[in-house]
């Protein structure tokens, strides 16, 4: 019969751990959480498909049927918004993780080489930070021309390209904090390649500075993406993302607000769960997330 320690009778359970936790935190996990389950489920508990027509009248106002009403061509709103959530948070988390992955690379490798490198690698991260966010995300849109134009794919890599140098710069700053201690120092003298010195040493030390950058990017991706779709460079109808929604229904806006009150109410709850949850999450781990920069 096994016989439980003194430490193991007294270890905190899950919602122990989750009631102890900032207020901030328990607000934006619980704001994502169902954020999530309606992204996941929502395409299956939507009344309507996402692009069946004539479903009720023509710009009609919110009834029980259709709780945001219809749109131009008799469209469920309520069901397109439904829709379009495993968008809006599938894109902002792919290109976010894509961004951390490529910016965590180059700032490690420029924070343990040093030298000729990290000074060319970084004066380029800083001309290409100088660039307004939204400009560079244009650039790259029109750089990628007709044939990629509103693809995920694309606004996947609008997301990381912009992200990409932030979380370098970051990701360089950890770095030159944790170089100089003695475990990555004995692990020079033990001959390691320098792959395996980053991995093994470097990367471990810096996570929870990554991690939090990366729940700050995140948490900023949506409203990247809305722009986008809202200024017609992002996703392109008839695909019900949240930012392309409230760009086709603003013209409804004096005749059925609620058009543009439901994606509106989805994109915004989403970040504010993401900020509220990023600054649990710094507070957690004893970090100041940046929020100077998108």
């Amino acid at each position: 019969m096994a016989v439980q320690t003194l430490s193991e009778r007294r270890r905190p359970g899950p919602l122990a751990v989750f009631w102890s936790a900032p207020s901030s935190f328990r607000i934006g996990f619980v704001l994502l959480a169902v954020h999530i389950l309606l992204a996941v489920f929502g395409p299956f508990i939507a009344p309507f498909p996402q692009q069946q027509m004539m479903v009720g009248r023509p710009i009609q106002g919110p009834d029980l049927t259709h709780w945001f009403g219809t749109d131009q061509l008799g469209r469920d709103i309520f069901s397109r918004t439904l829709h379009g959530g495993w968008i809006v948070i599938s894109l902002s988390v792919t290109g976010t993780i894509l961004g951390v992955a490529i910016g965590a690379t180059i700032g490690l490798a420029c924070g343990y080489t040093r030298g000729w490198v990290d000074e060319v690698v970084m004066r380029l991260v800083e001309a290409i930070l100088s660039i307004p966010f939204l400009i560079l995300a244009l650039l790259t849109v029109s750089m990628a021309g007709p044939a990629l134009a509103g693809s995920p794919f694309l606004v996947i890599m609008v997301v990381a390209i912009i992200y990409t140098p932030r979380i370098a710069r970051m990701a360089r700053a950890a770095a030159l904090d944790v170089v100089m201690r003695d475990y990555v120092t004995a692990a020079r003298l033990r001959g390691e390649a320098t792959f395996s010195v980053v991995r093994r040493e470097l990367l471990p030390n810096v996570m929870g500075v990554l991690l939090v950058e990366f729940a700050v990017r995140a948490g900023y991706a949506p409203i990247l993406i809305g722009t986008l779709g809202f200024l017609g460079f992002g996703m392109q109808p008839p695909s019900p993302e949240w930012g392309l929604m409230i760009s086709e229904y603003r013209n409804l806006l004096t005749v059925q607000p609620w058009a543009v009150f439901g994606p509106g109410l989805m994109l915004s709850t989403l970040v504010i769960g993401l900020n509220f949850f990023t600054e649990g999450l710094a507070r957690i781990l004893g970090r100041s997330p940046v929020r100077n920069s998108k």
